[in-house]
């Protein structure tokens, strides 16, 4: 089934028997019958509902239509309060209303062909109802409550799927007529229905531990007519009547039709009317239409305007490409003079691989030349590795020093450093050649090398651990530790980085070779580049500690050189803004306020404690802020 589906309308013919009915129904002296079957409806019209409770109809036709639900919406059941014969046959209701019960004048219900899968409990509640009529429809069982059906004089439940019969029929005495399928029937017996409803009634009373009575000393009321004048001995008869009468509605629906053509004339003088309504609807559409296109015209000017913005835009954009195109052509100019100076280093450095040549020519020499006793060859091992790791220290410091003091002589000092580590590459050349020896005894000599330091920096740590102790005693406990703490993590990089640096040195010696000797010198060279700059060295040291600190605990590390290159103190920070620190190269804008709100906390604080040094009294609130919980 589709969920949605577009409701049939009803034809012509159905929608003036409709009409025809409703009128019928509501001109004066008409009958207490409202007949609307075969309307096509699909469902129950408000005014039907509307008449039987005004006009107090007693007789509700309503069959062959395509119903699905007996009430409309903003209706209820007490509107037919006064109804006593429903007719409901051929339609397709699927269910009763619950409150079905309110129908208290009811007396005949026919429900014949539909699709009812079950009665409600409140169907008990029709007291006065004699005839029921559920038959072809959907129903597996009675509910219980039909045994509070105390009038009800025919009852047919034939075409429908029930087996058993419940038991409190019994206590319905006036019951005459039971019409149901007696094959499929398990309870009673199929010989018992079969022997019609006397047999039946009498089974069940038995059933039930009652004494059976016929029909006959239970006399009822009888049905009354469409007009409710007269009475009609039982509801068959009403029911026929009913049927007989609705050909005399046909007669009816032709003088309607007759009075319908009268008022034909009064709908041509509506629809003259209504032509003149339409001209002056198109009068006003026209003059909507003209204010439209002045609409439209105003947009067009707009768009054009807009148009001509995005052409001068667009040629900005152009003319800003260009610009960067020339600084692109610019840059690879620089990057091609570059590559030239890079070209001339490598001319410089085949020269110098020909000296290398003329070293290692050398360096066989010296090897044959060799016979000194072991004892011998490892005492000059270690002063040889000791004299290259101090030379080369130390030419490597001499070349930072003269790199960052004249940054326009760097080609220069990369000369001089490819010439010392010329040289410190033919005692390496030595060092590989003994290490070639006696590889192994080499490297446990290197390593308990490495154990010495590892001893002395202990010892060193012992000492400052003893410092530190005796600072704490003398009450400058902030400064000085912080500084220890901070010496203590550079000797533990430069540590690392030395071991990682001697370990390196190995790989590079036991890789290195003839076919690979100009990467080893590439590998220096990009080195020596990688390196810190001095100057940048010496600007961070003189930055203040409680600076730094503050930057650390902020985890804004990678702007101490930052703070270092413009020279910032925490009196200058204080007087600063955001936008400020936006100029210098901090871009975070909670990082800023951060930095301005801690700084401004440091020097509240100093301001409290006088006679102190600026930045002793700048670290004793550093510690005083850390020590205090943030809330």
């Amino acid at each position: 089934m589709p969920l949605f589906f577009r409701k049939k309308k009803p034809s012509d013919d159905a929608r003036k028997r409709l009409e025809y009915q409703m009128c019928l129904a509501k001109e004066a002296g008409a009958d207490d019958t409202l007949d609307i079957s075969k309307c096509e409806l699909s469902e129950v019209p408000y005014g039907a509902f509307a008449t039987c409770k005004v006009l107090q109809k007693k007789v509700l036709i309503m069959h062959t239509n395509n119903l699905t639900s007996l009430v409309p919406k903003s209706c209820s059941l007490m509107s037919l309060v006064t109804v006593k014969v429903l007719d409901l046959h051929d339609n397709q209701l699927a269910s009763l209303p619950a409150d079905v019960g309110q129908l208290a004048s009811l007396q005949v219900l026919n429900l014949e062909r539909n699709l009812l899968k079950c009665l409600p409990q409140s169907i008990g509640d029709l007291a006065q109802l004699q005839m029921l009529n559920v038959k072809g429809n959907k129903l597996k069982d009675l509910p219980v409550t039909v045994s509070s059906l105390r009038s009800l004089r025919t009852l047919d439940i034939s075409g429908n799927m029930v087996v058993e019969l419940p038991r409190g029929l019994a206590h319905i005495r006036t019951l005459e007529t039971l019409t149901l399928d007696t094959s499929s029937m398990t309870y009673p017996s199929p010989d018992i229905c079969s022997a019609g409803t006397e047999s039946i009634q009498q089974f069940l009373c038995k059933e039930c531990g009652i004494a059976y009575y016929p029909p006959a000393q239970y006399p009822l009321p009888a049905l009354e007519s469409d007009g409710g004048g007269t009475s009609v001995d039982g509801v068959d008869r009403a029911v026929h009547k009913y049927l007989e009468e609705e050909d005399a509605w046909q007669n009816k629906f032709l003088d309607y039709e007759k009075r319908k053509e009268q008022k034909m004339q009064e709908k041509l003088e509506f629809e003259r009317r209504l032509n003149m309504g339409q001209r002056e609807h198109a009068l006003l559409v026209q003059q909507l239409n003209s204010q439209k296109d002045e609409i439209l015209q105003t947009v067009r000017e707009d768009q054009m305007r807009l148009e001509e913005g995005l052409t001068k835009h667009q040629r900005y954009l152009e003319e800003e490409r260009l610009k960067l195109l020339q600084q692109l052509k610019q840059a690879e100019q620089g990057i091609a003079s570059r590559i030239q100076k890079l070209l001339e280093d490598n001319q410089r450095r085949k020269q110098s691989a020909d000296i290398l040549k003329s070293l290692e020519n050398e360096r066989i020499r010296m090897e044959q030349l060799m016979a000194i006793t072991q004892e011998e060859t490892e005492q000059l091992r270690r002063k040889e590795v000791a004299a290259a790791m101090q030379q080369m220290l130390a030419e490597s410091y001499k070349n930072k020093l003269i790199q960052m003091t004249n940054e326009s002589r760097r080609q220069d000092l990369v000369n001089q450093a490819c010439s010392s580590l010329a040289e410190m590459d033919q005692k390496f050349q030595q060092i590989l050649a003994w290490q070639q020896l006696d590889q192994n005894k080499a490297v446990s000599q290197i390593l308990q090398q490495i154990e010495m330091q590892k001893a002395a920096f202990e010892a060193l740590q012992v000492k400052k651990d003893l410092t530190h102790r005796q600072i704490r005693n003398q009450g400058v406990i902030t400064e000085q530790r912080q500084a220890l703490g901070y010496l203590l993590q550079q000797l533990l990089k430069e540590k690392k980085q030395r071991e990682e640096e001697l370990q390196q040195i190995l790989l590079e010696m036991e890789a290195k070779s003839e076919t690979h000797r100009e990467n080893y010198w590439l590998i220096q060279y990009q080195r020596l580049l990688n390196q810190k700059p001095l100057s940048l060295k010496v600007q961070e040291e003189g930055l203040e500690r409680p600076l730094v600190t503050l930057l650390t605990e902020l985890c804004a590390e990678q702007y101490v050189p930052i703070f270092a290159h413009h020279r910032v103190s925490l009196r200058a920070l204080s007087t600063m803004s955001a936008s400020d620190l936006e100029k210098i190269g901090v871009a975070e804008a909670g990082l800023q306020r951060a930095i301005l709100q801690r700084a401004q906390e440091i020097l509240a604080v100093a301001k409290t404690i006088p006679g102190t040094t600026s930045s002793c009294l700048a670290s004793r609130c550093l510690l005083h802020l850390q020590q205090v919980p943030e809330p």
